[in-house]
């Protein structure tokens, strides 16, 4: 606990880094064969989600593999990619569609190259079971925490780190409150540390942050966002998303008979350890925006 007391500061100026240096980056000239003044939203974000999502999905390959699935190393991190890649052309191309149809071709790629590595042992055993490991992969690291991309598109990235931020203090809280007065397990055969008491503050926790933070980009920082009080409704909804996101997560490691996901990142676990809340909470987010907060045309 106390690794992840420590190294918590520093994910979170990490992440703090990389969204600045986003927008500095937008804000520079590019090269005239980009056939835009700027570099597009996301220059640095999307590269930084590639890779997370490529880390990811290696740790989710060792999962399918501890359940005797056959799952490449290549083959699972490639569905993941070209589904990141996929909502990755909402940076580039204003046309929504054609984002729907890149995602269509980038499932048919993750398919057949599924399929095409497993028929190389010539049997057909386990063969659905592999393809839909690679599909998992595609949607749950591809698509749905490609979404980060997709936010980043349309919204400044402040309201990306809010909605980051919302999202993971709901472990604060949740942490701090369960420790303190938490006396019912909320799901003791999957997370026993996890307390009802505990989901209660973390879902408070993450509202007050969800509407300060609203607040404090409106007045501080001048941004044209949301109604402060829609943010804090927002932060209780993404604490309770998160948290499915943990426990499913939490779910997928126990069927594998894994503590954690990964060794990579000390205190934590892996990839899937920090990134399960919000991997959830991300398409939530995204569409929660489009509806409150529609980006201008």
């Amino acid at each position: 606990m106390v690794k992840r007391l420590l190294l918590g500061p520093v994910l979170i100026v990490l992440m703090l880094g990389l969204c600045l240096a986003d927008e500095r980056v937008g804000s520079a000239s590019a090269p005239s064969w980009l056939g835009s003044g700027t570099f597009p939203p996301g220059t640095v974000i999307w590269p930084a989600c590639l890779a997370l999502a490529w880390g990811g999905a290696l740790e989710l390959a060792r999962m399918l593999r501890a359940k005797g699935v056959v799952a490449s190393r290549f083959v699972t991190p490639l569905a993941a990619g070209v589904g990141m890649a996929a909502c990755g052309t909402a940076l580039v191309f204003e046309d929504r569609s054609l984002t729907v149809a890149a995602m269509t071709i980038a499932a048919t790629i993750s398919l057949i190259a599924s399929q095409t590595y497993y028929s190389r042992a010539r049997t057909f055993e386990g063969a659905l079971a592999s393809a839909a490991g690679a599909m998992l992969a595609f949607v749950y690291l591809g698509v749905m925490f490609g979404c980060v991309a997709l936010i980043r598109s349309e919204h400044p990235v402040w309201i990306l780190v809010w909605v980051l931020l919302t999202t993971k203090s709901s472990d604060i809280g949740a942490y701090f409150t369960g420790r303190a007065i938490g006396q019912h397990k909320l799901i003791h055969w999957l997370s026993p540390g996890k307390t009802w008491e505990g989901l209660f503050g973390g879902t408070i926790f993450a509202g007050l942050v969800g509407w300060a933070g609203l607040w404090a980009l409106e007045r501080a920082c001048g941004l044209a966002v949301p109604a402060p009080w829609t943010g804090g409704l927002a932060g209780m909804l993404f604490a309770l998303v998160g948290q499915m996101g943990d426990l499913g997560e939490s779910l997928f490691k126990r069927d594998a008979g894994l503590k954690d996901s990964g060794e990579t990142i000390p205190g934590f676990g892996g990839f899937l350890d920090v990134l399960d809340s919000v991997i959830l909470v991300a398409p939530v987010a995204y569409w929660w925006l489009r509806l409150v907060h529609p980006p201008p045309v």
